[in-house]
Protein backbone atom coordinates (compact mmCIF):
# COMPACT_ATOMS: atom_id res chain seq x y z
CA UNK A 1 0.00 0.00 0.00
CA UNK A 2 1.26 3.54 -0.67
CA UNK A 3 2.43 5.50 2.34
CA UNK A 4 -0.09 7.94 3.80
CA UNK A 5 0.73 11.55 2.95
CA UNK A 6 -0.12 13.96 5.80
CA UNK A 7 -2.52 16.73 4.93
CA UNK A 8 -0.85 20.10 4.48
CA UNK A 9 -2.34 22.80 6.73
CA UNK A 10 -3.67 25.80 4.80
CA UNK A 11 -5.50 29.00 5.65
CA UNK A 12 -8.29 30.63 3.70
CA UNK A 13 -6.83 34.12 3.25
CA UNK A 14 -9.01 37.06 2.24
CA UNK A 15 -7.82 40.51 1.13
CA UNK A 16 -10.48 43.23 1.09
CA UNK A 17 -9.60 46.44 -0.71
CA UNK A 18 -11.28 49.47 -2.17
CA UNK A 19 -11.48 48.11 -5.71
CA UNK A 20 -11.46 44.31 -5.28
CA UNK A 21 -11.60 41.39 -2.88
CA UNK A 22 -9.23 38.43 -3.24
CA UNK A 23 -9.32 35.02 -1.60
CA UNK A 24 -6.88 32.10 -1.76
CA UNK A 25 -5.56 29.16 0.17
CA UNK A 26 -2.08 29.81 1.62
CA UNK A 27 0.27 27.36 3.29
CA UNK A 28 2.61 27.93 6.23
CA UNK A 29 5.51 28.80 3.92
CA UNK A 30 3.57 31.67 2.38
CA UNK A 31 2.79 29.83 -0.85
CA UNK A 32 -0.56 30.32 -2.53
CA UNK A 33 -2.13 26.99 -3.48
CA UNK A 34 -2.26 26.85 -7.29
CA UNK A 35 -5.73 27.42 -8.68
CA UNK A 36 -7.13 28.73 -5.40
CA UNK A 37 -6.81 32.48 -5.96
CA UNK A 38 -10.00 34.26 -7.01
CA UNK A 39 -11.02 37.92 -7.26
CA UNK A 40 -14.22 39.95 -7.41
CA UNK A 41 -14.55 43.71 -8.02
CA UNK A 42 -15.78 45.98 -5.23
CA UNK A 43 -15.62 49.79 -5.51
CA UNK A 44 -17.21 52.88 -4.05
CA UNK A 45 -20.74 51.91 -5.11
CA UNK A 46 -20.89 48.79 -2.94
CA UNK A 47 -23.72 48.17 -0.49
CA UNK A 48 -23.40 45.87 2.51
CA UNK A 49 -25.35 43.21 0.60
CA UNK A 50 -23.31 43.33 -2.62
CA UNK A 51 -20.08 43.54 -0.66
CA UNK A 52 -20.92 40.48 1.45
CA UNK A 53 -21.88 38.55 -1.70
CA UNK A 54 -18.56 39.39 -3.36
CA UNK A 55 -16.62 38.21 -0.32
CA UNK A 56 -18.64 35.01 -0.07
CA UNK A 57 -18.21 34.25 -3.78
CA UNK A 58 -14.41 34.39 -3.76
CA UNK A 59 -14.23 32.47 -0.48
CA UNK A 60 -16.36 29.70 -1.95
CA UNK A 61 -14.24 29.54 -5.09
CA UNK A 62 -11.03 29.42 -3.07
CA UNK A 63 -12.17 26.69 -0.70
CA UNK A 64 -13.39 24.62 -3.65
CA UNK A 65 -9.73 24.34 -4.66
CA UNK A 66 -8.83 22.53 -1.44
CA UNK A 67 -8.12 18.90 -2.25
CA UNK A 68 -7.54 15.86 -0.06
CA UNK A 69 -3.96 17.01 0.50
CA UNK A 70 -5.08 20.19 2.29
CA UNK A 71 -6.48 20.73 5.77
CA UNK A 72 -8.10 24.09 6.52
CA UNK A 73 -6.95 25.35 9.92
CA UNK A 74 -8.39 28.86 9.91
CA UNK A 75 -9.47 31.97 8.06
CA UNK A 76 -7.42 35.18 7.95
CA UNK A 77 -8.89 38.44 6.68
CA UNK A 78 -6.94 41.57 5.85
CA UNK A 79 -9.12 44.57 5.16
CA UNK A 80 -9.06 48.26 4.41
CA UNK A 81 -9.97 50.14 7.57
CA UNK A 82 -10.87 51.38 9.94
CA UNK A 83 -11.76 48.38 12.06
CA UNK A 84 -14.56 48.66 14.60
CA UNK A 85 -16.00 46.48 17.34
CA UNK A 86 -12.73 44.96 18.54
CA UNK A 87 -11.76 44.15 14.96
CA UNK A 88 -14.91 42.25 14.04
CA UNK A 89 -16.54 45.01 11.95
CA UNK A 90 -15.20 47.28 9.22
CA UNK A 91 -16.13 50.65 7.72
CA UNK A 92 -13.81 51.18 4.72
CA UNK A 93 -13.21 54.87 4.11
CA UNK A 94 -13.25 54.42 0.33
CA UNK A 95 -16.61 52.60 0.33
CA UNK A 96 -19.07 55.09 1.82
CA UNK A 97 -22.02 52.74 1.34
CA UNK A 98 -20.60 50.29 3.86
CA UNK A 99 -20.54 51.12 7.53
CA UNK A 100 -19.94 48.82 10.47
CA UNK A 101 -20.12 45.66 8.35
CA UNK A 102 -19.73 42.46 10.41
CA UNK A 103 -16.89 40.59 8.71
CA UNK A 104 -16.74 37.44 10.80
CA UNK A 105 -20.29 36.21 9.98
CA UNK A 106 -19.56 36.82 6.30
CA UNK A 107 -16.66 34.34 6.23
CA UNK A 108 -17.12 32.01 9.19
CA UNK A 109 -19.31 29.54 7.30
CA UNK A 110 -16.23 28.71 5.22
CA UNK A 111 -14.14 28.12 8.33
CA UNK A 112 -16.00 25.14 9.75
CA UNK A 113 -14.77 24.84 13.31
CA UNK A 114 -11.62 26.83 12.54
CA UNK A 115 -11.16 30.35 13.96
CA UNK A 116 -11.48 33.58 11.98
CA UNK A 117 -8.83 36.29 12.38
CA UNK A 118 -9.18 39.89 11.14
CA UNK A 119 -6.58 42.66 10.81
CA UNK A 120 -5.92 45.73 8.72
CA UNK A 121 -4.52 44.99 5.27
CA UNK A 122 -1.46 47.08 6.14
CA UNK A 123 -0.85 44.93 9.22
CA UNK A 124 -1.03 41.85 7.00
CA UNK A 125 1.41 43.31 4.50
CA UNK A 126 3.87 44.08 7.30
CA UNK A 127 3.54 40.54 8.69
CA UNK A 128 4.29 39.10 5.25
CA UNK A 129 7.26 41.37 4.56
CA UNK A 130 8.72 40.66 8.02
CA UNK A 131 8.43 36.89 7.61
CA UNK A 132 9.22 36.45 3.94
CA UNK A 133 10.14 39.77 2.33
CA UNK A 134 11.95 43.09 2.49
CA UNK A 135 11.64 43.54 6.27
CA UNK A 136 13.28 40.25 7.25
CA UNK A 137 15.69 40.98 10.09
CA UNK A 138 14.46 44.59 10.43
CA UNK A 139 13.78 45.46 14.05
CA UNK A 140 12.04 48.78 13.40
CA UNK A 141 10.45 49.50 10.05
CA UNK A 142 7.31 50.21 8.07
CA UNK A 143 5.60 48.48 5.19
CA UNK A 144 3.76 50.98 2.99
CA UNK A 145 1.41 50.61 0.05
CA UNK A 146 1.06 53.49 -2.41
CA UNK A 147 -1.87 52.68 -4.65
CA UNK A 148 -5.56 53.66 -4.83
CA UNK A 149 -5.04 54.56 -1.19
CA UNK A 150 -1.99 54.69 1.06
CA UNK A 151 -1.71 52.34 4.01
CA UNK A 152 0.81 50.37 5.94
CA UNK A 153 1.94 48.38 8.89
CA UNK A 154 4.46 49.25 11.59
CA UNK A 155 7.21 47.07 13.04
CA UNK A 156 8.50 48.14 16.46
CA UNK A 157 11.11 46.16 18.39
CA UNK A 158 10.65 43.23 16.04
CA UNK A 159 6.85 43.05 16.35
CA UNK A 160 4.09 44.20 14.04
CA UNK A 161 1.95 46.43 16.24
CA UNK A 162 -1.84 46.61 15.99
CA UNK A 163 -2.84 49.14 18.66
CA UNK A 164 -5.74 49.12 21.10
CA UNK A 165 -8.42 48.89 18.40
CA UNK A 166 -6.42 47.13 15.68
CA UNK A 167 -6.03 50.35 13.71
CA UNK A 168 -2.32 51.05 14.13
CA UNK A 169 -0.66 51.59 10.78
CA UNK A 170 -3.01 54.02 9.05
CA UNK A 171 0.02 55.84 7.71
CA UNK A 172 -1.98 57.32 4.85
CA UNK A 173 -3.92 59.48 7.28
CA UNK A 174 -0.82 61.32 8.48
CA UNK A 175 -0.86 65.02 7.67
CA UNK A 176 1.97 66.25 5.50
CA UNK A 177 1.01 69.84 4.73
CA UNK A 178 -1.51 72.55 5.36
CA UNK A 179 -3.97 73.34 2.58
CA UNK A 180 -3.05 76.49 0.70
CA UNK A 181 -4.94 78.69 -1.81
CA UNK A 182 -2.99 77.25 -4.75
CA UNK A 183 -3.21 73.61 -3.52
CA UNK A 184 -6.43 73.43 -1.50
CA UNK A 185 -6.69 69.63 -1.16
CA UNK A 186 -6.96 67.71 2.07
CA UNK A 187 -3.51 67.48 3.49
CA UNK A 188 -3.08 63.82 4.43
CA UNK A 189 -0.43 61.90 2.55
CA UNK A 190 -3.16 59.72 1.00
CA UNK A 191 -5.10 62.75 -0.22
CA UNK A 192 -1.96 64.26 -1.71
CA UNK A 193 0.05 61.30 -2.97
CA UNK A 194 -2.17 58.32 -3.82
CA UNK A 195 -2.62 57.31 -7.45
CA UNK A 196 -6.10 58.83 -7.93
CA UNK A 197 -5.14 61.99 -6.03
CA UNK A 198 -2.06 62.45 -8.20
CA UNK A 199 -4.04 61.95 -11.40
CA UNK A 200 -6.63 64.50 -10.23
CA UNK A 201 -3.91 67.02 -9.46
CA UNK A 202 -2.32 66.50 -12.88
CA UNK A 203 -5.71 66.91 -14.60
CA UNK A 204 -6.30 70.14 -12.68
CA UNK A 205 -2.99 71.44 -14.00
CA UNK A 206 -3.61 70.74 -17.68
CA UNK A 207 -2.68 67.09 -18.13
CA UNK A 208 -5.37 65.25 -20.09
CA UNK A 209 -4.60 61.59 -19.28
CA UNK A 210 -7.08 59.30 -17.58
CA UNK A 211 -5.18 57.17 -15.09
CA UNK A 212 -1.91 56.13 -13.48
CA UNK A 213 -0.81 54.04 -16.47
CA UNK A 214 -1.09 57.06 -18.74
CA UNK A 215 0.68 59.19 -16.15
CA UNK A 216 3.53 56.66 -16.02
CA UNK A 217 3.90 56.75 -19.80
CA UNK A 218 3.97 60.54 -19.86
CA UNK A 219 6.43 60.62 -16.97
CA UNK A 220 8.79 58.45 -19.03
CA UNK A 221 8.26 60.86 -21.95
CA UNK A 222 9.10 63.74 -19.56
CA UNK A 223 5.77 65.52 -19.96
CA UNK A 224 6.28 68.46 -17.58
CA UNK A 225 2.99 68.14 -15.67
CA UNK A 226 3.35 64.36 -15.37
CA UNK A 227 6.87 64.82 -14.01
CA UNK A 228 5.70 67.45 -11.54
CA UNK A 229 2.77 65.27 -10.42
CA UNK A 230 4.93 62.21 -9.76
CA UNK A 231 7.55 64.27 -7.95
CA UNK A 232 4.81 65.89 -5.84
CA UNK A 233 3.55 62.45 -4.80
CA UNK A 234 7.04 61.22 -3.93
CA UNK A 235 7.76 64.39 -1.97
CA UNK A 236 4.65 63.92 0.19
CA UNK A 237 5.41 60.26 0.87
CA UNK A 238 8.96 61.19 1.77
CA UNK A 239 7.77 63.92 4.15
CA UNK A 240 5.54 61.39 5.89
CA UNK A 241 8.40 58.93 6.20
CA UNK A 242 10.62 61.59 7.77
CA UNK A 243 7.96 62.06 10.45
CA UNK A 244 7.69 58.32 11.02
CA UNK A 245 11.46 58.14 11.31
CA UNK A 246 11.51 60.79 14.01
CA UNK A 247 8.58 59.24 15.89
CA UNK A 248 9.51 55.55 15.69
CA UNK A 249 13.26 55.51 14.95
CA UNK A 250 12.68 53.17 12.01
CA UNK A 251 15.56 52.13 9.78
CA UNK A 252 13.72 50.73 6.75
CA UNK A 253 10.53 51.48 4.86
CA UNK A 254 9.41 48.89 2.30
CA UNK A 255 7.04 50.33 -0.31
CA UNK A 256 4.79 48.43 -2.68
CA UNK A 257 1.49 49.04 -4.43
CA UNK A 258 0.67 49.80 -8.03
CA UNK A 259 1.33 53.54 -7.95
CA UNK A 260 4.77 53.02 -6.41
CA UNK A 261 5.69 51.66 -9.86
CA UNK A 262 4.55 54.80 -11.70
CA UNK A 263 8.22 55.66 -12.30
CA UNK A 264 11.44 53.66 -12.18
CA UNK A 265 12.92 56.26 -9.86
CA UNK A 266 9.86 56.72 -7.63
CA UNK A 267 11.40 55.06 -4.56
CA UNK A 268 14.71 56.96 -4.90
CA UNK A 269 12.66 60.16 -5.15
CA UNK A 270 10.79 59.19 -1.97
CA UNK A 271 14.00 58.38 -0.11
CA UNK A 272 15.64 61.64 -1.15
CA UNK A 273 12.56 63.59 -0.02
CA UNK A 274 12.55 61.77 3.32
CA UNK A 275 16.19 62.66 3.91
CA UNK A 276 15.64 66.31 2.96
CA UNK A 277 12.70 66.62 5.34
CA UNK A 278 14.37 64.85 8.25
CA UNK A 279 15.06 66.89 11.36
CA UNK A 280 16.86 64.27 13.44
CA UNK A 281 20.15 62.73 12.24
CA UNK A 282 18.91 59.15 12.48
CA UNK A 283 15.92 59.92 10.27
CA UNK A 284 18.31 60.99 7.51
CA UNK A 285 19.51 57.38 7.27
CA UNK A 286 16.12 55.75 6.69
CA UNK A 287 16.27 53.34 3.75
CA UNK A 288 13.37 53.17 1.31
CA UNK A 289 13.33 49.79 -0.42
CA UNK A 290 10.91 47.95 -2.70
CA UNK A 291 8.52 45.53 -1.03
CA UNK A 292 9.31 42.01 -2.16
CA UNK A 293 6.00 40.15 -2.09
CA UNK A 294 4.01 42.41 -4.38
CA UNK A 295 0.32 41.68 -4.74
CA UNK A 296 0.69 38.44 -2.75
CA UNK A 297 1.59 40.25 0.48
CA UNK A 298 -1.94 40.96 1.78
CA UNK A 299 -3.03 37.34 1.30
CA UNK A 300 0.18 35.90 2.74
CA UNK A 301 -0.06 38.20 5.75
CA UNK A 302 -3.73 37.38 6.27
CA UNK A 303 -2.80 33.71 6.34
CA UNK A 304 -0.10 34.42 8.92
CA UNK A 305 -2.80 35.75 11.26
CA UNK A 306 -4.13 32.20 11.49
CA UNK A 307 -0.70 30.59 11.51
CA UNK A 308 0.20 32.62 14.59
CA UNK A 309 1.77 35.69 13.03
Amino acid sequence: MPAHTPESPVVLAVDIGGTKVDAALVDADGRIVPGSRHRAPTGAGQTPETFARAIAAVCEQATDAAGPAHRLIGVGVGTAGPLLGDGTHVSPLNMPGIRDLPLVPTVERFAGAAPVHVALDGTCIALAEVRFGALRGVRNGIAMVVSTGIGGGIVVDGRVIRGDTGNAGHVGQSWVRRPSPDDPVAATVEAVASGPATVRWANAHGWTGADGLALAADYRARHPVAVQAVQRSAEAVGQAISSFGALLDVTTVAIGGGFSRVADDYLPLVEAAAHRAAVLPAARDVRVVPAELGDDAPLVGAALLAFGG
